[in-house]
C-alpha cells in the first residue's frame, strides 16, 4: 500500500514519544524522572467527575449536536463574558475532542495549499505539522535567544502577499512566557493593518504565577472578528483525559469548522460535555491549590536549573514549563562521542541519567530542552540532582567526558 504523500511530510511528536520511551523504561523497572509531560499530574477535581457520574445515571450517553451541547456552549460563552470580556453567541462556539482537535480544525478551514502562516518561536511542536497537513507554508519568526519573545517588527519583515495567518500561544509552551498588552497591542495593529487572521491558543491562560490574568489578543479594537480563541478544560482543569476543547470566532469560520467536524468525529464525548460544563460554571478556588503548587514547583526547579553554569532560561509566568538554553554542551562529548544536537543531549540524559525531558529541536531552537514541572517536588528534586550532576561531569572533563 501507498501512504499519503501529506503524512510523510509531518513528523511524530517529540513530546509524546519521549514520554512512551520513558514509560517502557519504567515498565522495565527503571527509576525515570519524567519531565517531559505535557499534562498536570493531579486528579480532575471530585466536583467534576461528580457530574460526570451523574450524567452515566441519568442515561446521557447518546450522540449530541456535532459542535457540543448547549449548555457547554452556553458555559462557554458565559466563561468568555466572565473572564475575557468578551461576547460571543452559541454559534460563534464549537466544541470539539480537545483544545488539539479545534487547533487542527481551524487550520484546515482557514489555510489553503501555498497560503502562509507565520509561526514564533519557539513554537509547540503540532502547529508545525498541521500547517503542513493543510499545505501551508510556515514562516518562523525569530524570538530573542534570552526572552524567547518575538519582536514585533519581525512580522512586518516576514509578511508577503501570500501570508494569511498568525499562531499565538499565550501563555507560550514550551517557554512560559506571557505576552504582555503592550506587545498584543502591536501585533493586534499589525494583523488589522494587513488583514491577518489570528488563532490564539490560550489553553494555559489560567496557569499564571506572575502578572495579572493574560488577556486575549481577540478584545483589541478591530481583533474580535479576525481572531479564532482555542481554549479547553486538559489544563486548567486537569481533564486531558476528558478530551473537550473549544474555540470561539467568526459564525462563519465556526460553521466551517463544523462542517469539518461532521465528517471527522462528530461530536465530542457526550458525558464529558457535561463534565466540562460543571468545570466552566465552578467557583476558581476549584483549581487555586493547584495553581499555588504548580507556583512552588516553577520556583524549585528554577533554583536547581540556575545552579547549572552556561545554562540561561526566562523564567516562565505561566504553563509549567521551562525551556533553557544547555547549547554551550553540546561541543561537549561523552564517551569520547560529540554530543552535537539537543536529541542526543535528551537521550543521553534519559538512558544515563534516567532523566526524560524534550529536545528543543522539536519546538524550533537546537541547543534547548524543555522541561515540565508538572510533577511531584520530590521528582523535580531527585531529577535535578541528576540533570545538574550528569551536565556538570561532561563540563569538568571527567572520565566519560
Amino acid at each position: 500500500m501507498r501512504i499519503a504523500e501529506r503524512i510523510k511530510q509531518i513528523e511524530p511528536s517529540a513530546t509524546l514519544s519521549i514520554s512512551t520511551k520513558a514509560r517502557a523504561m519504567r515498565a522495565k523497572g527503571l527509576d525515570v524522572v519524567s519531565f517531559s509531560a505535557g499534562e498536570p499530574d493531579f486528579d480532575t477535581p471530585l466536583p467534576i467527575k461528580e457530574a460526570a457520574k451523574k450524567a452515566l445515571d441519568q442515561g446521557f450517553t447518546k450522540y449530541t449536536p456535532t459542535s457540543g451541547t448547549e449548555e457547554l456552549k452556553e458555559a462557554i460563552c458565559d466563561k468568555l463574558s466572565r473572564e475575557n470580556n468578551l461576547q460571543y453567541q452559541k454559534s460563534e462556539i464549537i466544541v470539539s475532542c480537545g483544545a488539539k482537535h479545534s487547533l487542527y480544525n481551524a487550520m484546515m478551514v482557514l489555510c489553503n495549499p501555498g497560503d502562509e502562516v507565520l509561526l514564533p518561536k519557539p513554537y509547540w511542536v503540532t502547529y508545525l505539522e498541521q500547517i503542513k497537513l493543510a499545505g501551508g507554508k510556515p514562516v518562523l519568526l525569530d524570538c530573542h535567544p534570552q526572552t524567547l519573545v518575538f519582536e514585533s517588527e519581525e512580522i512586518r519583515k516576514k509578511l508577503t502577499l501570500r501570508t494569511r495567518l498568525l499562531i499565538l500561544n499565550n501563555p507560550s509552551n514550551p517557554s512560559g512566557v506571557v505576552l504582555d498588552e503592550e506587545f498584543l497591542a502591536q501585533i493586534a495593529q499589525i494583523a488589522c493593518e494587513n488583514d491577518l487572521t489570528v488563532i490564539s491558543d490560550e489553553i494555559y491562560e489560567h496557569l499564571v504565577y506572575e502578572g495579572d490574568f493574560p488577556r486575549s489578543i481577540a478584545t483589541f479594537p478591530g481583533m474580535k472578528e479576525r481572531t479564532i480563541i482555542i481554549n479547553g478544560v486538559s489544563k486548567s482543569f486537569s481533564m486531558t483525559g476528558w478530551r473537550i476543547g473549544y474555540a470561539a470566532g467568526p459564525e462563519e469560520v465556526i460553521q466551517a469548522m463544523e462542517k469539518l467536524q461532521d465528517h471527522s468525529t462528530s461530536n465530542p464525548t457526550s458525558i464529558s460535555q457535561k463534565a466540562a460544563a460543571h468545570a466552566l460554571r465552578s467557583d476558581p478556588s476549584l483549581i487555586r491549590e493547584m495553581v499555588r503548587i504548580f507556583d512552588e514547583r516553577r520556583k524549585l526547579m528554577v533554583q536547581y536549573l540556575q545552579e547549572i553554569p552556561q545554562v540561561v532560561f526566562p523564567v516562565p509566568q505561566g504553563a509549567f514549563y521551562i525551556f533553557a538554553d544547555f547549547s554551550p554542551y553540546l561541543a561537549h562529548s561523552f564517551r569520547g562521542e560529540k554530543i552535537r544536537t539537543s536529541v542526543r543531549l535528551a537521550e543521553l540524559l534519559l538512558e544515563e541519567a534516567h532523566v526524560a525531558c524534550v529536545p528543543g529541536i522539536a519546538f524550533g531552537m537546537e541547543g534547548y530542552l524543555r522541561f515540565s514541572y508538572a510533577t511531584s517536588q520530590e521528582n523535580i528534586e531527585k531529577g535535578m540532582t541528576r540533570l545538574r550532576d550528569f551536565v556538570l561531569k561532561l563540563s569538568g572533563g571527567g572520565t566519560n567526558a
